[in-house]
């Protein structure tokens, strides 16, 4: 058995137990609360926190903490932007960034922070859309009725309108954002502190990261005023102490049918292992080409190191035999209950042997639509902006209703946001991952594929890449607009290599999509709303649906962990963090906070752990105590959360967060940022 587990398997039981939770703000267990810390809260303390948090749209969370649009989050979150403000001769990277005034203040090339400011129940009008319907005809209505809620919820610029389909189908919301695409760098820290310890402590604990960063939102060129944010606590966290934690986690699969996690065991996480592993030895290899080559790669290899680290713990989950059975035995045991009653069994008794097939269609159909649609281009910055022209010049053209879905009117805010971006393109990065990609698009489907054999002709995958990338044009977000704004015209005039490139297989990458949505996501949905209703009807909704990348509150307290027979204590202190350093990455502290060493209080706590459950997308997370006052920020989780993407286990999962009296202390005695502490309600002596 693994230290992930055992995991503890509760929703048969009909309701969470202990901590656990991702729980929505419109079905919170506030009884539940009550009954193990004595504090419930109430619809308007609800409403307070849910105004407060914000969502990062790149996949984290972030929270408002002063009336004048201050957003704090992780610096991992903000990594994007502090590399595209970046120059060879100014690596904020490295230096770190910290604006001094209003005017320093730096604009994220392709940012956007959402907040939540309403959920209403839209299950009558989508399950009424699609009653009776199957396969690509479920699909199409679905699809139909999605659009046409989100656009008549978004009636301004901005305004972001998403449905969100919660329990696997057994009941659609309709979440509306207020929405903020003026988005401003205030804070970062050196990467060294930010991820000290890097890929060897990643979902690790003990832990020494000064994991933390500050953003603002301006509206019509001026800070963004808000009512509701989250004020700072005195102390900050306690042991033993209540916590909750409002974000944003990303996905679970904590409701998916046995057949969908043998496919995840056998052949999605596998196959998406080795892929990350040959891409990880890729830009190992790039990166010893130089410094430069280091500097415009390290952000790419960030995300990859940091998915493989946690797909390996999701994996040991699903081959833990003890872990595994009982999943079976969850899902045997409602089958039973439907089977029980004939007119339960006629409802609901077929849709996991649906769902099993349809997970035998995607099981013959993975490898194309991986490489033709999925993964295609690998993270290209340029193919992925010529695939978006390519489709706009056809999918712009439809009625609203029947465009694909990242093309809707309710989504074109952001699509155009990332399209028009002036963040920096690196060629050589480019022609890198475009060469793996085409090697292995090539390795994959084989050399005789007809695709493969139109994509390459007699070239080399390097040599593809490198003309593609020499060649294109649309390294200029100028380029990119005139295309766009020229429309099918503008784009069926083009003779740009890339755009060429793209338009060679779309058509099969688009059949392989099309082939997915009607065989494989549409019998999916539709059985997994029958079992949904299944559940409904035997355990009721006090169970918490699946993480959809939607704003969840979960609870919890300040406590250790038992690990392999030891005693994991809940705090790290600043003194931890210079014994841990030796000087070589990356376990390398930056300058700043080793001169800054005799002006610390080396016993301020720096990060902790609590039992709130958690997932991949809170990072960013505000963590606060019952007077919604913040006593730290989440960036991680423990090796025991991994497993959390199947279920929770509250002796082993844990979240791991900044305290927030060591960001207060960094602040002041390291960074003097007088500024931000005053804004912070923080200003004055230490």
């Amino acid at each position: 058995m693994t230290r992930l587990l055992p995991l503890l398997i509760l929703l048969a039981a009909g309701s969470a137990r202990a901590d656990e939770g991702m729980w929505t703000f419109n079905n919170f267990p506030s009884d539940l609360v009550k009954s193990r810390y004595g504090f419930a809260p109430n619809a308007e303390w609800l409403k307070r926190v849910q105004l407060s948090a914000a969502r990062i749209a790149g996949g984290c969370s972030a929270s408002f903490v002063s009336p004048n649009g201050l957003v704090m989050t992780n610096h991992h979150c903000v990594r994007d932007c502090v590399q595209q403000l970046s120059t060879p001769q100014n690596d904020f990277i490295v230096k770190g960034f910290s604006a001094a005034t209003a005017q320093q203040e730096r604009q994220c090339p392709a940012f956007e922070i959402n907040r939540l400011v309403e959920i209403s129940d839209v299950t009558e009008q989508v399950t009424k859309a699609t009653q009776g319907k199957e396969g690509a005809a479920f699909r199409d209505a679905q699809r139909a009725e999605l659009a046409r809620l989100e656009k008549a919820c978004a009636t301004a610029p901005d305004l972001r309108c998403d449905v969100v389909t919660l329990y696997r189908g057994g009941m659609y919301n309709l979440y509306k954002y207020q929405r903020f695409q003026d988005v401003r760098l205030v804070f970062a820290p050196e990467e060294a502190i930010a991820f000290f310890g890097g890929d060897p402590d990643n979902f690790e604990f003990p832990r020494y990261d000064y994991d933390v960063a500050f953003v603002r939102v301006y509206q019509d060129g001026k800070p963004a005023k808000v009512e509701n944010y989250f004020r700072w606590s005195a102390k900050g966290a306690q042991a033993g102490e209540l916590t909750f934690v409002a974000g944003h986690p990303g996905g679970t699969s904590r409701l998916l049918t046995v057949a969908q996690l043998i496919y995840q065991r056998d052949y999605a996480l596998p196959e998406r292992l080795f892929q990350l592993a040959q891409l990880r030895g890729m830009l190992d290899e790039f990166q010893q080409r130089g410094p430069e080559y280091t500097r415009i790669s390290n952000n790419l290899k960030f995300g990859v190191e940091n998915s493989y680290k946690a797909l390996v713990g999701r994996r040991e989950a699903l081959v833990d035999r003890d872990f595994f059975a009982k999943k079976v035995a969850e899902e045997q045991k409602l089958r039973d209950w439907v089977n029980a009653n004939p007119e339960r069994q006629k409802r609901y008794g077929q849709a996991w042997d649906n769902i099993a097939q349809a997970t035998d269609t995607l099981r013959d159909m993975r490898l194309r639509g991986r490489w033709l649609e999925q993964s295609a281009g690998t993270g290209s910055d340029l193919f992925n902006y010529a695939r978006v022209l390519v489709r706009s010049a056809q999918e712009l053209s439809k009625p609203n209703e029947q465009r694909l879905e990242e093309f809707t009117e309710a989504r074109k805010p952001e699509l155009e946001q990332q399209l028009f971006s002036p963040a920096p393109v690196y060629p050589k990065l480019e022609e890198a991952v475009l060469g793996f990609y085409l090697t292995k698009l090539r390795e994959v489907l084989g050399p005789d594929d007809p695709v493969v054999k139109k994509v390459l002709g007699k070239q080399s995958p390097q040599a593809l890449a490198r003309k593609l990338v020499s060649g294109t044009r649309l390294a200029s977000p100028q380029v990119r607009r005139q295309l766009y704004q020229g429309g099918a015209a503008a784009l069926g005039a083009s003779k740009d290599p890339m755009l060429e490139f793209v338009r060679s297989f779309d058509e099969e990458a688009r059949a392989i999509r099309k082939r997915y949505e009607e065989e494989v996501e549409s019998v999916s949905d539709k059985n997994g709303e029958l079992i949904a209703r299944a559940r409904f009807e035997a355990y009721g909704t006090s169970t918490y649906p699946d993480a959809t990348f939607t704003l969840r509150l979960s609870f919890g307290q300040v406590k250790g962990y038992t690990e392999e027979g030891r005693q994991v204590e809940p705090f790290t202190r600043i003194a931890g963090l210079y014994e841990r350093a030796t000087g070589e990455d990356p376990f390398r502290l930056p300058p700043s906070w080793l001169q800054a060493k005799p002006r610390l209080d080396l016993q301020t706590p720096f990060n902790f752990v609590s039992t709130n459950d958690i997932i991949g997308g809170n990072s960013g997370s505000p963590i606060f105590n019952k007077d919604a006052e913040i006593v730290g920020i989440v960036f991680d989780g423990n090796i025991g959360s991994l497993g959390g993407e199947y279920g929770f286990d509250e002796s082993v999962n844990r979240s791991v967060s900044v305290h927030s009296q060591g960001i207060l202390e960094g602040l002041r005695k390291v960074y003097n940022a007088r500024r931000l502490l005053e804004e912070l309600g923080q200003g004055g002596g230490g």
